[in-house]
């Protein structure tokens, strides 16, 4: 199987795939059990000052939204940073570490906005044996109301003037973990790189109330009657972490900035486009409190099988379809397809033309015994029938090749070297 031992900012793990911070790291315990079944390296639950302790919530702490087979498709959570002892993490970090020399092992920092807060625990955390410091800059409820987490992240010289006490009081590499509750990613992940960061890692989690309880009227999770925003992730933030990987792997401002993808990853393929779009590793959560620690072999499995049928080593993957991701004002206008139907596939069920008939361009006829066939004059190639079909490959989108007309505009296709200049791009002025 292919190599998959992975080099993230100087961390060595025997693969790029790590568990997020959050409830599976919070002990020793569970990081063991982790690196028993094969993950390659840990980010242990954000752990914070000594002093008056952290109280979580003991009634529930998650909502969820499920699909029609009830498989998890997103979690809300409730739940603070740990709410065990300083000492005792540190204690219980030492001897995994340990134990374990050839996994990554990465802790979680949240500390309040100040020097000597950030100087005085990074002095605690030094001896671990750890491989690096992950700052929390993005945990939307609860501590965000404390002036930390995403209260910090959504604030661009914030993050940079805290990376810098990070760099100058610790020798530990350090990642800096963005809040997705932001207009623009790019902003805070060019001042965590202004201030020194060596990788940042998104996204953390997204603000939200996932439904409400229509009997007592409040925010699920429900405590004792009333209810909080939360933070939301699984596999439904996976295109909202994908699209804010890549732009911060294309942007002029930090490209080249090494990054930790999270969001939703749950299988090997989702782990390998994040891998595509410019993360150099990725970080789980809700995949393994789904499914439990085992999840990665799956992963690793899948991972070294697809690496091995394309003939490339991780590190050929790593950012290989950044070049590919365009605004959208330089799509090739001129590209032009039709949907088209296999008969022998279909199973007449009808979706696809009551979806276009409906709410699109009324491209699909239903001829006598329930024959679809596509109108290639009124199709605009949207590819919905695609998407709501639930036969794979029953239909699928032909390029008009060059030469040939556009039966529905009319208009001759043609190839051009540079669509940025061509005459039919609409933004071809702007553009020069």
């Amino acid at each position: 199987m292919a190599d998959l031992r992975s080099n993230f900012i100087g961390i060595k793990s025997p693969n790029p795939f790590w568990l997020a911070s959050a409830p599976p790291t919070d002990k020793e315990y569970n990081v063991r059990r982790a690196y028993e079944a094969g993950w390659g390296g840990v980010v242990w639950k954000t752990l914070g000052m000594e002093g008056p302790p952290v109280v979580n919530v003991n009634g529930p702490r998650y909502g969820v939204i499920h699909g029609a087979d009830r498989r998890v498709l997103g979690l809300n959570n409730i739940e603070l940073i740990t709410d065990r002892p300083l000492e005792v993490n540190l204690r219980e970090i030492k001897q995994v570490k340990r134990d374990w020399p050839d996994r990554a092992l990465v802790i979680s920092l949240m500390v309040p906005c100040d020097e000597d807060s950030w100087k005085s625990i990074l002095a605690a955390i030094e001896d671990t044996g750890a491989d690096g410091v992950e700052l929390n800059f993005g945990c939307p409820h609860g501590m965000s109301e404390r002036g930390m987490g995403s209260a910090v992240g959504q604030v661009p010289e914030y993050i940079e003037m805290v990376t810098r006490w990070v760099k100058q009081y610790s020798r530990m590499p350090c990642i800096v973990k963005l809040t997705p509750n932001i207009t623009d990613v790019r902003k805070p992940a060019e001042a965590a790189k202004r201030g020194g960061a060596d990788a940042v890692s998104l996204i953390n989690t997204i603000n939200s109330i996932t439904s409400v309880d229509l009997d007592l009227y409040a925010p699920q999770p429900t405590i004792d009657g009333k209810g909080a925003h939360g933070g939301y992730c699984g596999p439904a933030v996976k295109p909202i972490a994908l699209n804010m990987v890549a732009e911060i792997a294309r942007s002029p401002a930090t490209r080249g900035l090494p990054i930790s993808g999270i969001g939703g990853v749950t299988t090997w393929r989702d782990a390998a486009e994040f891998l595509a779009l410019g993360a150099g590793n990725v970080q789980v959560c809700t995949a393994a409190m789904t499914y439990g620690f085992k999840v990665v072999q799956e992963m690793i499995s899948g991972l070294g099988e697809y690496l091995d049928d394309k003939g490339m080593a991780l590190s050929d993957l790593i950012g290989r379809a950044v070049p590919n991701v365009t605004d959208w004002q330089f799509l090739n206008l001129n590209y032009t397809t039709k949907a088209q139907i296999d008969p022998g596939l279909c199973i007449k069920c009808g979706r696809c033309y009551a979806a276009c008939e409906d709410t699109s361009h009324q491209a699909i006829a239903m001829l006598p015994g329930r024959v679809f066939e596509v109108k290639d004059d009124e199709c605009v190639a949207c590819n919905l029938c695609i998407d709501v079909c639930p036969v794979e490959d029953c239909i699928t989108m032909r390029e008009l090749v060059p030469g040939t007309t556009d039966p529905r505009t009319g208009r001759k296709i043609e190839t051009f070297a540079n669509w940025t200049t061509h005459p039919n791009n609409p933004m071809a002025k702007a553009a020069e």
